[in-house]
């Protein structure tokens, strides 16, 4: 076998888990976000695939093989090319021979589309649901934690056809029950959450997170089960505002009081009655840029992800498609397109459209947008538009103008200790997760941009609601790491594990030792129980380290027990050690490898 172990964690690694696969022989680095799956690493990544094969066929879905390398008239098509590439850029843009653009598939939304449009005609088709599982590829800026953030990747993604929207959302529920087998299966602990839908887009979505502490999102949920979400995501109650101390509105002397902390301070009021202002700069793909001035309470923050959502729906107002520029508007940012020095640390709701310059392709008027917070501020805290001063004591149609309905949006981050919104008795508490799973319900996003109709039990033409569905298949197989480890190496759970028992031998020269271990192997293996015989000429303290660290669930040692017609096993989860006559080995394997195996 190509095994070849470590000793000392590489230094490319930051996580356990991915120290841990490369120590342990699993992958090997090839280049920047590119890793080789070894033997061991590709049985695991063979029994992931062949759970998540078992269970979306279990539910009808259909299994396909898609072109990996996608025509860009695809993309430009739904609107995503210039998102893919441009905005985001995560998508590897080539040009062939003959001058035409192309992509290596991060997703295939595009191309199932387009094979829908080519093939489903009438309604007696639908529901349809295809799936693969298959490598993809994302131009990471910075590929990090091994198969986690990667420049190439497995995944299977599925995506289905509907009549109506009653039809998806039953396959939704559908693929929402198959995953949750899917990772209870691979013997993970999960969250299922609400999720931001991002540049795939759609009506709803939900992400599933093998909870674990080097995951890179943030869960936020409630203790009664009833809540989870993301926390780009999350809604919440904020904290009560402090009720207002100023009851009659005046202009106010403030110097040096460009943060919320030091006004507070000044004014001796609570960060809960100030209305504070922040301004983004955001730009469109046809080079439209906007000024938005957000106006928020004091003591909240802006969720970029729901802003960028907001703008994404007016895009149309500014001629756009799509959002490829959002970023905080600093003093260095102003001075390319402000007609004068904006009073920053100073700025109330009212902030006049003459600050803007006039600049092609830069709109003339600040987007005002205004949090759900600040709608109900009664007697607020709030810049004077002049550098040193505020206000207090202000109203909303009084003093100043709310914007319009429509222009009251949530866009605050929600936080640990919020009021959760189905039971304000309950407060959001905080867990990290790695993403491994996301299902989406697109409606007609993409049937209508590229046109995919059918022809309905009406006669009328329609365009199919869509669905989709995705799961990382080498990240799952990582996670599982992080998630189980101890500090002498990995823990796989037994399902995924790409054995389950391995025998060693710790004298080879010991003719009995040999044979009694060779003899395991064969009745074993013939017994389907998956078998690594570890023969090597090594020490035996070197073969039970490597055990540890390869994580195989069960060691069986035949060692100085032999004498007495038993061998030693060992688990490797519990640390557990029994001596079993030879004879028993098999059952007592079977019946313990049974056990851990969740059906």
């Amino acid at each position: 076998m190509l095994w070849v172990t470590l000793r000392e964690d590489p230094a490319e690694a930051e996580i356990k888990s991915h120290k841990l696969l490369l120590r342990a022989g699993y992958i090997r680095r090839i280049g920047s976000g590119l890793y080789a799956y070894l033997p061991l690493m590709w049985r695991v990544l063979q029994k992931v695939s062949q759970i998540v094969r078992e269970e979306m066929n279990a539910i009808g879905a259909q299994e396909c093989l898609l072109p990996q390398l996608q025509p860009a008239e695809l993309w430009q098509e739904s609107g995503r090319w210039d998102t893919y590439t441009k905005a985001e850029g995560i998508m590897f843009a080539l040009e062939d021979r003959s001058g035409r653009l192309a992509g290596l598939g991060p997703t295939h939304e595009e191309v199932i589309t387009a094979i829908a449009r080519d093939m489903v005609r009438s309604y007696r088709q639908l529901p349809q649901c295809l799936y693969q599982i298959q490598t993809k590829f994302r131009d990471e800026i910075r590929p990090r934690f091994g198969l986690m953030r990667g420049r190439e990747f497995i995944m299977k993604d599925a995506y289905s056809f509907h009549v109506d929207q009653a039809s998806l959302k039953a396959t939704y529920a559908d693929m929402d029950r198959a995953y949750r087998h899917i990772f209870s299966r691979c013997g993970l602990k999960f969250r299922a959450v609400e999720a931001d839908s991002g540049a795939i887009g759609g009506s709803g979505s939900q992400e599933f997170m093998v909870l674990a502490d080097a995951g890179e999102d943030e869960v936020l949920y409630t203790e009664d089960g009833k809540y989870a979400a993301n926390v780009e995501k999350a809604v919440s109650l904020p904290a009560e505002a402090i009720a207002s101390p100023f009851d009659s509105y005046a202009k106010r002397d403030t110097p040096n009081t460009t943060t919320i902390e030091k006004l507070c301070k000044v004014l001796d009021c609570s960060p809960t009655v100030v209305l504070k202002q922040v301004l983004y700069e955001a730009t469109y793909d046809n080079g439209q840029t906007i000024l938005v001035l957000i106006s928020i309470r004091g003591d909240q923050a802006v969720n970029e992800v729901k802003l960028q959502n907001e703008l994404v729906k007016l895009a149309t107002n500014y001629g756009g498609s799509a959002l490829i520029g959002l970023k905080i508007s600093d003093p260095e940012a102003q001075g390319k397109w402000a007609a004068q020095p904006l009073p920053t640390g100073y700025i109330a709701p009212d902030l006049g459209d003459d600050y803007i310059g006039k600049q092609k392709q830069l709109a003339s008027k600040f987007l005002r947008l205004v949090d759900r917070t600040a709608v109900d501020l009664q007697n607020f805290v709030t810049g004077a538009n002049e550098s040193g001063f505020h206000v207090v004591g202000a109203k909303w149609g009084n003093q100043f103008e709310l914007p319009p309905e429509s222009q009251q949006v949530d866009i605050r981050t929600a936080t640990v200790g919020d009021r959760a919104i189905h039971d304000p008795t309950q407060t959001l508490q905080s867990a990290r997760g790695i993403e491994v799973g996301h299902i989406f319900q697109l409606g007609l996003k993409y049937s209508q941009a590229m046109n995919a109709t059918y022809t309905a039990e009406s006669g009328q033409e329609a365009n199919p609601y869509m669905g989709c569905y995705g799961i990382g298949v080498s990240r799952l197989a990582q996670s599982a790491v992080e998630q189980s480890h101890d500090k002498d190496g990995i823990i796989w759970p037994v399902a995924i594990a790409p054995y389950h028992v391995i025998i060693v031998v710790p004298n080879i020269t010991n003719a009995e030792q040999m044979a009694i271990a060779e003899q395991l192997y064969d009745q074993l293996t013939q017994a389907g129980i998956e078998t690594l015989l570890d023969d090597r000429d090594e020490r035996a303290g070197v073969k039970f380290k490597d055990a540890d660290l390869v994580g195989i669930p069960f060691r069986v040692v035949t060692g100085r027990s032999i004498a007495n017609g038993q061998v030693e096993i060992v688990d490797r989860a519990t640390k557990e050690t029994n001596n079993v006559a030879i004879e028993t080995v098999v059952d007592h394997l079977q019946t313990a490898i049974k056990s851990k195996i969740q059906a």
